[in-house]
């Protein structure tokens, strides 16, 4: 989104909107995610499964629970999303060895291929972004993003952040001048 112009022509404050943290991450994610959601479609799969495979690659026999959170979907949808994803052979789901109430997921070998195949094409998908950003923001917005999230870890204060050397707002901004 520009700037807008008053009506000389010059440059006007941004509005709210534009210039609003929380548009601009829900805007960057949407537009950069669309150019890759495109691969995850003509894989064969939807966004959800996708992030459900490249957690599973990740971290095998993930909890239900875990994929839902790393997926952003809701427990009950992701559940049948997994029981999709079984009967095309791209996951399993077994019951834990020490808790036979929690069902764990695993990787078939199908897909992991799959995962495996995705994965590498995000990894090249992502380093293009980082590469369009100048002046070595790209190298400052992960770690930027990572201690916002940190930070609104539910349960976390400024002082247990500060305490357990986690980084706080301030921090992040002094690193990011």
């Amino acid at each position: 989104m520009q700037a807008p112009r008053d009506e000389t022509g010059s440059e006007a404050a941004p509005g709210f909107v534009s210039d609003y943290l929380l548009y601009l991450l829900a805007a960057a994610s949407e537009a950069a995610s669309a150019q890759f959601h495109q691969t995850v479609r003509a894989a064969g799969l939807r966004v959800p499964e996708w992030r459900v495979l490249a957690c599973l690659l990740d971290e095998d026999g993930a909890m239900v629970t875990q994929l839902a959170t790393v997926a952003l979907a809701e427990q009950s949808r992701l559940t049948r999303i997994i029981l999709q994803m079984e009967k095309r052979d791209l996951v399993v789901r077994r019951g834990d060895a020490a808790d036979k109430r929690r069902v764990r997921v695993h990787l078939t070998p199908e897909g992991r291929r799959l995962a495996t195949r995705l994965v590498a094409e995000a990894k090249v998908h992502e380093a293009e972004l980082i590469r369009t950003l100048s002046g070595g923001d790209g190298a400052r917005l992960k770690p930027a993003l990572r201690s916002l999230l940190a930070a609104l870890e539910p349960g976390t204060s400024e002082t247990a952040r500060r305490g357990t050397g986690q980084k706080t707002g301030s921090q992040v901004k002094e690193n990011m001048d």
